[in-house]
């Protein structure tokens, strides 16, 4: 069996402490920046104990766009259209108990973006290619003026589409999206580095390198926009409230207790709750 030298040693053991270091330092900056911005928290509960019946998926397809074949699922009939989009490594699935039950109240469709689940892979990924390509799948479908969901990197997406195509979306919710990588924190962007020194990944580099929204794009949201963020989510939270300031009329909201998928992908209940507590006010 081969030595491992007592310098390489030495180096594997300076790295896992400036990682822990790295962490606690995040950790405290954390509390501190939980403290300032609390004053700024519309911060609330989702109460799950009131819900339609679930309802299973009513088709299930591939819709050819300009550089994508995007596979989509529909549940429900009703009258509103409504578009959900998954996070970064998700899919349909992500999403489908949230669509279940949103399919008491509207026409749901939960679409893959490009390199995702079952739709195609163009070779390049980027929010403003993914923005384009909802955009892309409204005017196919001939959606009029759906409301958009959007979680993580589709929270991002549903952002991007309200700023550049403001005439496309009906209302949006925007749920765990950061404007920049810089406002995530540092454990956060210290794991997507290591798992990316082990598998590199597109996706990897797009969440180290993107978005980038700046405040002119988000000025450019006319529809209703309501950011939402958890308590203990990924991103500072002074970016979540960046966001709302800078979106003119924007409502903000941050669930009590939640992580960043906690509501979402992980409980669809509770995103059934969170919409109709928005849309049903428009």
């Amino acid at each position: 069996m081969k030595k491992v030298s007592k310098k390489r040693l030495k180096t594997a053991a300076i790295t896992v402490g400036c990682i822990a270091l790295a962490v606690a330092a995040g950790f405290g900056t954390y509390r501190i920046k939980n403290r300032i911005d609390s004053k700024k928290y519309n911060l609330i509960t989702l109460d799950t104990s009131s819900l339609p019946a679930p309802q299973e998926p009513e088709y299930d397809g591939f819709i050819q766009l300009k550089d994508v074949k995007m596979h989509y699922v529909v549940y429900g009939r009703g009258e509103r259209p409504l578009v959900l989009i998954h996070g970064n490594g998700g899919s349909a699935k992500s999403l489908a108990e949230a669509a279940s039950y949103l399919a008491d109240e509207y026409t749901v469709y939960v679409i893959e973006s490009r390199c995702h689940g079952q739709s195609s892979d163009p070779g390049t990924i980027d929010y403003e290619s993914m923005a384009n390509d909802t955009a892309q799948f409204i005017a196919a479908m001939k959606l009029k003026k759906p409301y958009i969901i959007g979680h993580s990197d589709g929270g991002i997406i549903a952002l991007t589409l309200a700023a550049r195509y403001p005439d496309v979306p009906g209302a949006i919710i925007s749920c765990g999206s950061n404007t920049s990588p810089k406002t995530m924190k540092p454990y956060f962007i210290i794991g997507v580095k290591i798992n990316n020194m082990l598998r590199h990944d597109k996706l990897n580099d797009m969440m180290l390198t993107l978005p980038d929204l700046t405040a002119d794009m988000l000025g450019n949201i006319t529809a209703p926009t309501y950011i939402v963020a958890g308590e203990h989510d990924i991103m500072w939270l002074s970016d979540t409230v960046y966001m709302h300031e800078k979106i003119p009329d924007s409502r903000i909201a941050i669930i009590k207790g939640a992580g960043h998928s906690t509501y979402m992908s992980h409980d669809g209940k509770q995103t059934y709750v969170l919409a109709k507590g928005f849309f049903d006010t428009l």
